[in-house]
C-alpha cells in the first residue's frame, strides 16, 4: 500500500474513532487536534519523518481507542450543546 493511502486511512481511522468518544469537549478536541496535525505534516517529504509521523498517528490511534472503551464506561449526561432540537409544530 503506499504511503498516501496509508495516511488517509489512517486519518479517516482516527476520525471515526474519536466521534466515538462519549465526552462532547474530548470529541471536538481530538478531531480538531486529527485534522491541524495531518495539516501541518502535509508537506513533509522526508521518508523516514514520514515513517516517524505514522507510527506516531498508530500509537494516537490506539489511545483514542482505550479513551473510548474507558469513557464508556463512565458515562455522563450529555451537554446542552449535545441535544438535538426537534422542529415539529407545537401543539398549542
Amino acid at each position: 500500500m503506499s504511503t498516501r493511502r496509508q495516511a488517509i486511512t489512517l486519518y479517516r481511522n482516527l476520525l471515526r474513532e474519536s466521534a466515538k468518544l462519549p465526552s462532547y469537549n474530548f470529541r471536538m478536541y481530538a478531531a480538531r487536534k486529527i485534522r491541524d496535525t495531518f495539516r501541518a505534516n502535509r508537506t513533509i517529504r522526508d521518508y523516514e519523518e514520514i515513517d516517524r509521523q505514522m507510527v506516531a498517528g498508530q500509537q494516537n490511534l490506539e489511545l483514542i481507542r482505550r479513551q473510548v472503551i474507558i469513557g464508556h464506561l463512565y458515562t455522563t449526561d450529555k451537554l446542552v450543546i449535545e441535544n438535538k432540537k426537534s422542529l415539529k409544530p407545537s401543539d398549542d
